[in-house]
């Protein structure tokens, strides 16, 4: 059987789903469950994906995730690579931890976002010993569910920062008492009656209405248009890197040329911003700037500590990141220690 494909593009959505090798625990206790969101939500932060909706299984897990830079791959490389790592560590134990690649459905989303999130949910209660229970006792135990996002989608205070519960709620009036209360009523249906994907699904990797499949199609499938097109993902990364560095430059009051030759934080700032922001692994990074990529590794790890303890240059940064992402969100831009950014950084590309 072919593998499924992967077509990855700003913007895209998919349902990811991975399995423990031979379908073994991939989580032991509720240590390991902690320790696993705690990875995800740093590997959001880290590749700027958008967390919908997600859920915690004994031998697997389930994400709805967006990827406003078209960055699925490296996204799940580092959180999947991450997580088994401190799995090994912690039971002392080496190898794969999961069953071969993770699969990603990409999702339709205006047709099929809640209709995820909903399946999503659901799961909890497909286990063999919850099957042939009544629909009340389902709902019990699936409402009592801690390790899913949908607490957070029943009631405010358990709320992860780092998931977006609104633009599923969008479908049922919106991020308000009567939206939730609306989206668990279908929850509850779905319980019942199920919520139909598998079976919608198109070769294995696409789940959307006649109008999406086509354009997916003849945008990323069509072999006479897409052969002598460079890999979306490399075309992505260079775009990137020359938005990075000119909204880096006009926060710093620099030329782009100014930006790369210059050292500090500005220097480490736009190695972590193409990184992260641009998809550019550590060795490009180094070759663009003149340094070895083991230095931009460690000028990335030293920036990092001190976002965790410097307000001012973590705010800083992260109005960078808010324009780079093209959201609303713009605070004035304080001055970091030696380098005053500018007050017009506020410009969208």
């Amino acid at each position: 059987m072919a593998r499924p494909l992967r077509i990855q593009y700003p913007g895209a959505v998919y349902h990811i789903t991975n399995r423990g090798n031979e379908r073994k625990a991939i989580f032991r206790d509720d240590n390991d469950r902690q320790r696993f969101l705690e990875i995800l939500a740093q590997s959001v932060a880290t590749y700027q994906v958008v967390i919908h909706s997600f859920v915690l299984m004994s031998n697997h897990y389930h994400l709805l995730v967006e990827t406003p830079l078209g960055n699925l791959a490296e996204f799940m490389r580092h959180f999947n690579i991450t997580y088994t790592s401190h799995f090994n560590r912690r039971h002392k134990r080496v190898g794969h931890l999961f069953q071969g690649r993770y699969k990603s459905v990409l999702i339709d989303k205006e047709s099929y976002l809640s209709a995820v999130s909903k399946y999503i949910h659901l799961n909890p209660v497909k286990v063999k010993g919850l099957l042939s229970k009544p629909a009340e006792e389902k709902l019990s135990y699936l409402f009592a569910y801690q390790w899913s996002s949908l607490p957070g989608f029943t009631n405010l205070e358990k709320r992860d920062k780092w998931v977006e519960y609104g633009v599923v709620l969008q479908e049922y009036g919106g991020d308000n008492a009567p939206g939730r209360k609306e989206y668990l009523q279908q929850l509850k249906a779905g319980v019942t009656k199920g919520i139909p994907i598998k079976e919608n699904v198109i070769g294995q990797s696409i789940l959307g209405d006649a109008r999406f499949v086509a354009r997916i199609k003849e945008t990323f499938l069509d072999s006479s248009k897409n052969r002598e097109q460079p890999a979306l993902g490399s075309l992505h990364s260079y775009l990137a890197k020359e938005k990075i560095l000119a909204q880096l430059a006009v926060a710093t009051q620099k030329t782009v040329d100014e930006v790369i030759k210059s050292k500090g934080e500005t220097r480490q700032i736009a190695m972590d911003l193409l990184y992260r922001l641009g998809g550019m692994k550590n060795k490009e990074i180094g070759e663009m700037l003149g340094v070895d990529y083991s230095t931009v590794s460690l000028n990335r790890k030293r920036l990092k500590e001190k976002r965790n303890i410097d307000k001012e240059l973590n705010l800083a940064i992260s109005a960078i990141e808010n324009i780079l992402s093209k959201k609303k969100i713009c605070p004035p831009l304080p001055t970091i220690p030696k380098e005053t950014f500018s007050e017009t950084v506020c410009l969208i590309f």
